[in-house]
């Protein structure tokens, strides 16, 4: 058979998988069932079929490029300009094998086996006033970036939101009309350009000057040292530089775009909360009577001799002085 990735409808009508799908790999080839065409907006699922039918009604036929097994998972290169990059992923679930389809777009889209919470976030409620008041005012203000392309919603957080132009981050939370906090949202993709182009480290110099301030990346660390087109050892090693010269702006990989969401969200409701308590903490001090100047220790009885034997006044070596000694010392000092 030709070494073209091929891709025909599945002849049994009763299977919930309606294509076969033909990897290039071995002699014979490796022939699975499939529920789509490919990856496009999630993982396809597949299962192994018995074989190829001599009379497939082909519907794809694509040359490949490369097509080679690197431990669990067949690496797919296809001769066309469009959807060219894939995988197909062999794990066991259940003590069953099961095989993945996924594509670039599709692994990054990939959500973690988590559920993200519900509850406001406990620096949401109070924040616009001292610690423990109850929030009056609604749901948490997240200030957008003007410029943010395909800005979060916040659709599964208590949140309203509200579009200005930021000069540092791309959301931000203010009191009494200053921002206090602001968190830079980036793709690995886009971290990866931005450290290498020197970007990152003007934006993280501006975000410093802020009370508080951090980068979330919408993906895991790990996927850092998986890039192929850049040596990944110089991404990981420019993370580590930046980390080290802007230690008050954290670098968070949130793996997924929802936790990366969940994570701002929280963090600039504790961040907003936070400068509340401060506030409120410098108030108080600032109603607090001042002290008054501290008076001067008074002289002991050998200071004011010696000074009275220094001036040639008559005083006893031992015992008490006399009251006009010691106004005498008064009205020199």
């Amino acid at each position: 058979m030709p070494d073209d990735f091929l891709i025909a409808r599945n002849p049994d009508e009763a299977s919930t998988l309606p294509y076969l799908v033909r990897i290039p790999l071995g002699e014979h080839g490796i022939v699975l069932k499939s529920k789509d065409t490919w990856p496009r907006t999630s993982k396809v699922y597949c299962h192994r079929a018995d074989g190829w039918p001599d009379d497939a009604d082909v519907v794809v036929r694509v040359p490949t490029r490369v097509c080679v097994r690197r431990g669990a998972a067949i690496e797919l290169v296809l001769d066309r300009g469009r959807e060219s990059r894939s995988q197909f992923v062999l794990t066991h679930v259940k003590g069953r094998e099961a095989i993945f389809w996924q594509s670039a777009r599709t692994a990054k889209q990939a959500r973690p086996a988590v559920r993200i919470p519900t509850a406001r976030a406990a620096g949401a409620a109070g924040a616009a006033g001292a610690p423990g008041e109850a929030d009056a005012a609604g749901p948490l203000e997240i200030v957008v970036d003007a410029h943010e392309r395909y800005a979060w919603r916040f659709s599964q957080q208590q949140v309203s939101t509200r579009k200005q132009r930021l000069d540092a981050g791309d959301y931000a939370v203010e009191a009494d009309g200053q921002v206090v906090a602001a968190v830079e949202r980036k793709s690995l993709e886009d971290l990866t350009s931005s450290l290498l182009n020197g970007k990152l480290r003007y934006a993280l110099a501006e975000l410093s000057g802020l009370p508080r301030a951090a980068v979330v990346v919408e993906e895991r660390y790990s996927r850092v040292f998986a890039l192929t087109h850049v040596r990944p050892a110089v991404v990981a090693d420019a993370i580590a530089e930046c980390q080290a010269r802007y230690p008050a702006v954290p670098i968070v990989f949130a793996e997924t775009r929802a936790l990366a969401q969940e994570w701002t969200y929280r963090f600039l409701a504790a961040a907003l909360r936070e400068t509340a308590a401060e506030a409120h903490a410098e108030s108080r001090m600032a109603g607090l009577a001042p002290a008054g100047p501290v008076s001067e220790p008074a002289p002991s009885t050998a200071v004011v001799r010696a000074w009275a034997l220094a001036e040639g006044l008559a005083v006893s070596d031992r015992g008490r002085l006399r009251p006009e000694i010691w106004d005498a010392y008064r009205a020199a000092h």
